[in-house]
């Protein structure tokens, strides 16, 4: 057992403010951030807890423009038409849809995975 007054010193000391939970946060609208309640991008890390976290793979849409949604239920909410050729940050990939962004401050959802190169 380690005895306080003999531990050394961790050689990276933590800020006081770099971790805790300060009580709720305002949870951003659905299409914004790349955030949701089980997965965020990395870079949201330090400001909203969930599950999990990725870091992004690059991925090009194919030779036809795509839509990026809000939601695979609703697929008339787009949100942005991304063009040929554009990169787009994929954060969870199904055989179906690419959940992801185009940066991390967004927007953010869903494109069909054929849509891509």
């Amino acid at each position: 057992m380690n005895d306080p007054k003999t531990s050394a010193a961790p050689a990276h000391p933590l800020q006081q403010d770099d971790f805790g939970l300060r009580g709720p946060v305002a949870w951003p609208e659905k299409g914004t951030l790349p955030l949701r309640r089980d997965l965020a991008h990395i870079e949201l890390a330090s400001r909203f807890l969930v599950a999990h976290y990725a870091v992004p793979s690059t991925m090009h849409i194919g030779d036809a423009p795509a839509e990026l949604i809000r939601s695979t239920k609703g697929e008339a909410d787009v949100i942005a038409t991304l063009e040929p050729g554009s990169a787009f940050e994929a954060l969870d990939v199904t055989n179906t849809w690419v959940w992801g962004c185009l940066g991390p401050d967004g927007p953010s959802g869903y494109v069909k995975r054929t849509a891509f190169a």
